[in-house]
């Protein structure tokens, strides 16, 4: 075919491309419209003194939830919620902090209640800590009950909001928190003066094999933990697992509040937001 035949067959085409064009243009509109409705309008964490934020604010030793990795509004955080808020505008004023300091798996239905009554269409969880971080290692929760606790609280926010879609991170790796601190004698004076998660934290710089053996095992729980949480929420098709993100992160020592050389910091929280974030529905 020569040019002038080209030229000739494109002019003819001319009006068919146009409107393929203004089709297409229209079809990306549509699609950048459902994108943007796809974007929740509401948002609830649960979960424990992490989710809560606990030791970063001007207070010490108390809840300072504005800092949550989830649903917090600190800038230097930048939530889950921060993030959507600048998604879809909508989701303004519609954060709901439902996470409880102390709280264990067994406590995430009642929260997940919560969490359904506020009518959330986006709920983060992140719960396990303190079924592993316990006084002795022999109270770590089972990994059977952890198990049915948590089935029990993806079938009350399933059936009461179906189209919730409900964001499961894991936990926190508590043995890179020992590795990390039982050089340091004011991590070890803290964690024994107060007791923080013995199970773990017991005898820090002990090579008897019994505590070798010990955090074998108390990390072995919490793997299987994350297992768990890993296989009931792939039954769900609300439910999105960060796949270990969380805990495969290894953290560093900034990201520890030096207040109790346990909970995240100001920059852990951060940390904590941007890696869930990555692994999450929106990343």
């Amino acid at each position: 075919m020569d040019a002038t035949i080209r030229t000739g067959a494109a002019r003819g085409r001319g009006g068919i491309g146009l409107a393929i064009a203004v089709a297409i243009a229209a079809l990306i509109g549509t699609a950048a419209v459902a994108a943007g409705a796809s974007y929740p309008k509401s948002i609830a964490s649960t979960g424990d003194s992490i989710t809560r934020a606990y030791n970063t604010g001007f207070f010490p030793y108390t809840d300072n939830p504005s800092a949550s990795w989830s649903t917090g509004t600190n800038s230097t955080v930048n939530s889950h919620y921060r993030r959507l808020l600048a998604l879809n505008p909508a989701i303004s004023g519609h954060a709901y902090n439902d996470a409880k300091s102390g709280a264990r798996m067994i406590d995430l239905n009642g929260q997940i209640g919560s969490a359904a009554n506020q009518g959330a269409e986006y709920v983060t969880v992140l719960m396990g800590g303190n079924d592993v971080c316990t006084s002795r290692e022999s109270l770590m929760t089972s990994v059977a009950n952890y198990r049915t606790q948590f089935q029990a609280a993806m079938t009350t926010i399933t059936s009461r909001l179906p189209t919730v879609r409900v964001f499961v991170a894991s936990i926190p790796n508590v043995y890179n928190l020992w590795a990390l601190f039982k050089n340091n004698s004011s991590a070890r004076s803290f964690w024994a003066l107060f007791g923080v998660c013995q199970s773990m934290l017991a005898n820090p710089l002990s090579t008897a094999q019994s505590d070798v053996d010990r955090r074998a095992r108390v990390l072995r729980r919490e793997v299987d933990f994350n297992s768990t949480l890993a296989s009931v929420c792939a039954a769900y098709t609300q439910c999105r697992f960060d796949a270990n993100a969380l805990f495969n992160y290894a953290f560093p020592a900034a990201d520890v509040s030096t207040g109790d050389y346990f909970h995240p910091s100001l920059y852990g929280q951060r940390d904590l937001a941007a890696v869930s974030w990555a692994a999450g529905y929106w990343p």
